[in-house]
């Protein structure tokens, strides 16, 4: 793994996925690389700042920054998706971020920007503050996950197959 920015953070994710994040040490990390525990600090100044870049760059992954023209329940539907995706990915980073860093997701974060950016798509008008609405959203998709409502939201939103015949048939309950 090369001694980047980007090489550090990739490492780092694959440390925390491994052994949780309280685990994760700057020399743990120099040892994964094979490096000289120092020479990181060329690159990063501090764990704060690894575990910082590790939540961008897993942030980054979500795809729904690009539905800007799809209707808003499709574009809550799939940020919901992508960040239950994520989550299931990346468990040990999730907890720790959502119960630890307060500045987990930044301004400048895709999935901030998708999310504050579908309340304004369903018509919903945002004055003041773009977090509540960012707020009451994922607070929504964590309730459904967590009860298990995004499995029947993800099936109500996928189209209905036709059957033979050409009429649509109802989805089979999971």
């Amino acid at each position: 793994m090369p001694l980047t920015e980007a090489g550090i953070y990739a490492a780092a994710l694959r440390l925390i996925d491994a052994d949780g994040v309280e685990a994760l040490t700057m020399r743990k990390l120099a040892t994964v690389m094979d490096a000289n525990p120092m020479s990181l600090y060329h690159h990063v100044p501090t764990r704060a700042a690894v575990l910082r870049g590790v939540a961008r760059t897993v942030g980054t992954r979500f795809r729904t920054v690009t539905l800007e023209h799809a209707p808003w329940q499709e574009r809550v539907r799939l940020l919901a998706t992508d960040f239950r995706t994520l989550a299931h990915r990346h468990p040990k980073l999730m907890t720790y971020s959502f119960s630890h860093q307060p500045d987990f997701i930044q301004r400048e974060d895709p999935f901030l920007a998708a999310l504050t950016a579908i309340p304004g798509a369903a018509g919903v008008p945002l004055r003041e503050n773009p977090e509540t609405a960012a707020v009451c959203a994922v607070a929504g998709v964590l309730t459904a996950a967590f009860n298990g409502t995004l499995h029947v939201g993800e099936a109500q939103a996928r189209p209905h197959p036709r059957g033979p015949d050409g009429r649509t048939r109802e989805p089979t309950p999971r």
